[in-house]
């Protein structure tokens, strides 16, 4: 009796190929998907492509990539309205980061982006004298005019801004002119969209708040850190929160 013959190994486990490409191409497209500020139309294109080729297309049942019945609507991924937003934000943070270059480079103000969208951010012992709310002119005046440059910019067309007010948590001087940090935090805002709106940035787009000491960014506890937070953010807000 003819024994059968055992078929190899490699041949049993040649499917893993295959399955390790297609967890590679998913694992590319979510990441592509994540950050939408960089993806252009054409980049996901090739990747639709590149997924269909390796067995995932409408042919074999994959149908998350093919027109659905809400195409109609515009919910395609190529279409989604939040693409061109994203991009513009994208655009607006490069355009930023060039335009305060100097500033960044003397610590003057950083240019950072988190999930609020593009945050500027003013040190305050470089615009204010301390414990006061009336801006340091001389020291301020190009910096600020290059801020609402960036405001009025079309990069951030239709876009709303929100001018935030952070101190220490260094005591108020009770001879001084306030009663707590939050009015102190809450004027230099105010001050700063003064000169933006007197600039010709429209009032309108903005919103205004003071925070005091409790959204510190560094410790307290040394001088550097206290003078992190001694700051005022202008963020140019994502379309999640206005």
């Amino acid at each position: 009796m003819a024994r059968k013959r055992k078929e190899p190994d490699e041949a049993k486990n040649t499917w893993i190929v295959t399955y390790s490409d297609m967890v590679t191409l998913l694992l590319c497209f979510f990441a592509i998907l994540f950050n939408l500020d960089e993806t252009n139309p054409a980049a996901l294109s090739q990747i639709a492509a590149s997924i269909q080729l390796n067995g995932m297309g409408p042919s074999t049942g994959g149908n998350t990539l093919s027109t659905g019945r809400y195409a109609d609507l515009g919910n395609t991924i190529n279409s989604l309205p939040a693409m061109d937003r994203g991009k513009s934000l994208g655009t607006a943070l490069r355009k930023a980061v060039s335009l305060f270059n100097p500033e960044i480079r003397s610590n003057k103000v950083k240019v950072t982006s988190d999930e609020r969208g593009i945050v500027v951010t003013l040190a305050s012992d470089a615009f204010f004298e301390p414990a006061s709310a009336n801006l340091n002119m001389e020291a301020s005046r190009q910096t600020l005019l290059r801020l609402a440059q960036l405001l009025s910019s079309e990069e951030v067309a239709g876009r709303k801004f929100r001018i935030e007010g952070h101190t220490d948590t260094t005591p108020i001087d009770p001879e001084g002119p306030w009663e707590s940090n939050w009015e102190l935090s809450s004027m230099r805002s105010i001050a700063v969209l003064q000169y933006l709106t007197a600039a010709n940035v429209p009032e309108n787009r903005f919103q205004v708040a003071g925070f005091a000491d409790t959204m510190p960014v560094s410790r307290n506890d040394t001088p550097e850190g206290r003078a992190n937070n001694r700051r005022v953010d202008i963020i140019i807000l994502d379309d999640a929160h206005l």
